[in-house]
């Protein structure tokens, strides 16, 4: 496994960015860029189960491992869902869990610096190394457009 890290300055106050990052209907719009109809079950509190799913259901589930507002939120990714079932135990999930997903908010230049940290595996590395930046573009889309 190998970590990737991936960076964006984006011309908003860091609450506006950290709340358009992880709540909807913003967060459905800047995460359609890894799948169409992305969304998330449950919480983004620390401790908290959630479940991040495409349209039918299938995704991943994780731990929010620690979430400071507006300045990190660490995922520890623990599994799979497939067909509505949780699989955190097979030895092809043990491969490769827990894995994190850690999102860090510092003030820059006039706006915010998001930066990605995320553990990657197996052939999925060229394409988060690929679609992190595209995601990350449609967010400071979505975060400098005005309301």
């Amino acid at each position: 496994m190998t970590t990737q890290h991936h960076d964006i300055l984006i011309r908003a106050p860091r609450e506006r960015v950290w709340r358009t990052m992880l709540f909807s209907p913003t967060y459905e719009q800047w995460t359609a860029t890894f799948c169409e109809g992305s969304r998330y079950e449950g919480s983004w509190e620390a401790g908290a189960t959630i479940r991040f799913c495409g349209p039918n259901g299938d995704g991943m589930v994780a731990r929010i491992s620690e979430h400071r507002p507006a300045e990190f939120v660490s995922i520890c990714h623990l599994g799979v869902i497939a067909n509505g079932v949780e699989d955190t135990s097979s030895e092809a999930v043990r491969a490769w869990t827990p894995c994190f997903e850690n999102y860090t908010f510092t003030d820059e230049a006039g706006g915010t610096r998001v930066r990605v940290d995320v553990d990657v595996f197996g052939t999925y590395e060229d394409w988060m190394a690929q679609t992190w930046p595209k995601a990350l573009l449609a967010l400071k889309a979505v975060c400098e457009t005005p309301t």
